[in-house]
């Protein structure tokens, strides 16, 4: 298994696989076009007058609306293509209040008999911090030195060999690749959302705030996400460990969704370029020409702003579909 790091942009906290690949129908139900499941549901029903947010089928619905999507934060990666900021419509939608859960991925293993991409490869990337043993011999990808390549590493194996998903099962399902979400997806009836909905969803309804519960990181001393505490990449905080957390952690937003900042990452529909704001419609926008890369968005537990403050609701991020790591999820939408 061959990794890489960065691609001239600053290496964020997950590194990218080298394979390319394209989606197998044989996977369990994986979708045969890379975009498939990517287009919006205008069809959803409007809420009645002033019931603000409603659930349907355990979904979130988020009305129809115009939102300010983009970020020209002073302490964002212009590379990313974050900005410049601009008004976007969206026809409503809805999205689950959570990533993905170890329980739900498991039923559609089960069901579906599916093999996700680290399984396949027999190795996934995890973060030092997480190992059972000392992992000093095991391969590191370039430029991001705290990570290690485990043999046996996947979802069922969040940290390896030795480890289980037994008493997690309501934490978010990760070393998930894109590929691995789109069957999820094809086989549950969902779809993965769109940088648009996702961004607009994370903002609960703020306006041109830096996170979906407004513009203060912390409040009276306590963290409101599970980003990075303590000193990046080697000391975490007394009394915290590196890794995530119960998919329903912190106070949801204004529209009852939960860890839309921090915790993993979770992937897009489109892909991912940094001239997505230049090239999508203000009208439902979604980018899916090939780019070798796709989005994902709102950070993960690794994130710090020392080094990845990409735990903001404006930042975007990229990587290679068929990657996975220890930190990487998704959440659906319908």
């Amino acid at each position: 298994m061959t990794a890489m790091g960065g691609d001239g942009r600053k290496p964020c906290c997950m590194p990218a696989t080298q394979e390319s690949r394209g989606p197998s129908a044989a996977q369990g139900g994986a979708a045969s076009d890379p975009g498939a499941g990517a287009q919006i549901d205008s069809a959803a029903a409007p809420a009645a007058a002033g019931s603000g947010n409603r659930l349907d089928d355990g979904l979130a619905w988020i009305p129809a609306q115009r939102f300010l999507m983009g970020s020209s934060d002073r302490d964002g990666f212009p590379d990313d293509g974050e900005g410049p900021p601009r008004l976007v419509s969206l026809d409503s939608f809805r999205i689950a209040p959570t990533a993905v859960t170890n329980s739900q991925f498991s039923d559609f293993v089960r069901d579906a008999r599916y093999i996700t991409d680290a399984e396949r490869l027999g190795a996934s990337f995890v973060f030092q911090g997480q190992l059972l043993a000392d992992g000093a011999s095991l391969p590191r990808p370039r430029g991001l030195p705290w990570w290690r390549v485990v043999e046996g590493a996947s979802w069922q194996r969040p940290e390896g060999p030795g480890s289980h998903i037994h008493e997690r099962p309501d934490h978010p399902v990760v070393h998930i690749s894109w590929f691995d979400a789109q069957a999820y997806c094809a086989w549950s009836g969902r779809r993965l959302p769109t940088e648009a909905e996702w961004e607009c969803a994370a903002r609960g309804g703020l306006h041109g705030k830096r996170y979906p519960w407004g513009d203060e990181l912390v409040h009276e001393g306590r963290a409101r996400c599970n980003i990075w505490q303590g000193v990046f990449p080697d000391q975490p905080a007394p009394g915290w460990a590196p890794g995530p957390l119960h998919t329903r952690s912190f106070e949801p937003n204004g529209y009852g969704l939960y860890n839309m900042a921090g915790n993993v990452w979770e992937w897009c529909a489109d892909a991912f370029t940094p001239h997505y704001h230049r090239l999508t419609s203000t009208h439902n926008p979604v980018f899916l020409q090939d780019s070798g890369r796709r989005a994902m968005r709102g950070g993960s537990f690794l994130c710090h702003a020392s080094y990845c403050n990409r735990y903001r609701v404006g930042a975007r991020n990229g990587n290679t579909p068929d990657s996975a790591a220890s930190n990487s999820g998704f959440r659906v939408a319908g």
